[in-house]
């Protein structure tokens, strides 16, 4: 097997499959075509990874920005109550046109929940771990077209610009037709790194923005990702639009670093394997790095041109999760 068909493989394995994508997108639109026709609602837009095309299987909720006219609600945008009314607001709004037992348009949600920023929809039944929901976030557009939300735990409102990262992923995928799907492989590599905690998808998506060329080969790509990574990592990932600040204080950079370190030493072997025409000892590596479900001979092939490292026998990495 070439390594074309390997990652192309192995992308299969790390993409949702296209059904489950179609659902989650028609349960959105859903959504979209009930509130978007409230006369105090402006417009109604995706969000979240759904909408960048980022998403891993499996999904188990999408995002929506309903964004309200302000001039229907004076006082939202206010701090005080201004940010849980808003949520109650959409919450109630959400319950009439999509209730599961009474909804005049859908008959979807059991349950809409009122959190921090945003209303969470249970579609399934809410004591179900894997129960699908859809969060839905009230907003209002500001002059400067960035939105406004509401944050109940501040009772206040805080700017935010999802609109921001959707661009600049559609404008790296149309410079690189990969980079999607590597972004897709990234944030399932992150779930095989021994951290202490999580690594928030959301970290390997704008660690991507800052790293991950749109030019060349996948195998060249990853290992310059890698490589600059490791470095950046160092640095706090903040939101990209410079409004939110650090997307996850809590972060273990040192366990990240250290991982990122690892991958670029595996990548480098594997591109300089590859290099030398030994494409079972570029395939083994990326095995490695990736994990069983990256298709690679069953019995590595020893070749001189990269038998002397001995990077590969270091620290091994967890399997990722495969959807």
């Amino acid at each position: 097997m070439g390594l074309v068909k390997a990652f192309d493989d192995y992308q299969d394995s790390v993409n949702a499959d296209i059904e489950q994508v179609r659902l989650a997108r028609a349960r959105r639109d859903v959504f979209k075509k009930a509130l978007g026709a409230e006369d105090d609602v402006e417009e109604v837009f995706g969000s979240g990874s759904l909408a960048r095309s980022t998403q891993l299987a499996p999904i188990h909720d999408v995002d929506l920005v309903v964004v309200f006219d302000a001039d229907a609600h004076p006082t939202w945008g206010t701090a005080g109550d201004a940010a849980q009314e808003a949520l109650s607001h959409l919450g109630g709004k959400v319950h009439v046109l999509l209730g599961a037992t009474h909804g005049t348009v859908d008959q979807l949600v059991r349950l809409a929940d009122p959190r921090n920023h945003a209303v969470k929809c249970f579609l399934d039944d809410p004591e179900d771990p894997d129960a699908f929901t859809v969060d839905a976030m009230p907003a209002l557009r500001q002059p400067d077209n960035t939105l406004l939300i509401p944050e109940v735990t501040s009772r206040d409102w805080v700017s935010a610009d999802p609109e921001y990262l959707i661009n600049e992923v559609a404008k790296r995928q149309v410079k690189w037709p990969y980079f999607r799907p590597m972004v897709r492989v990234l944030k399932n590599w992150r779930l095989g790194v021994p951290v202490e905690g999580k690594i928030k998808s959301l970290v390997m998506e704008i660690l991507a923005l800052d790293c991950l060329p749109t030019a060349g080969s996948r195998p060249e790509a990853l290992r310059a990702f890698f490589s600059a990574a490791a470095v950046r990592v160092n640095e706090p990932i903040t939101d990209p639009a410079d409004l939110c600040g650090e997307i996850q204080p809590d972060l273990d950079r040192v366990g990240l670093r250290d991982a990122l370190n690892e991958a670029s030493e595996l990548a480098t072997q594997a591109c300089a394997a590859a290099a030398n025409g030994a494409t079972d000892d570029a395939l083994q590596v990326w095995a490695q790095l990736f994990g069983t479900d990256f298709p690679a001979p069953a019995k590595k092939q020893t070749s001189p041109s990269v038998a002397a490292p001995a990077l590969i026998t270091s620290r091994p990495v967890k399997d990722a999760p495969q959807g």
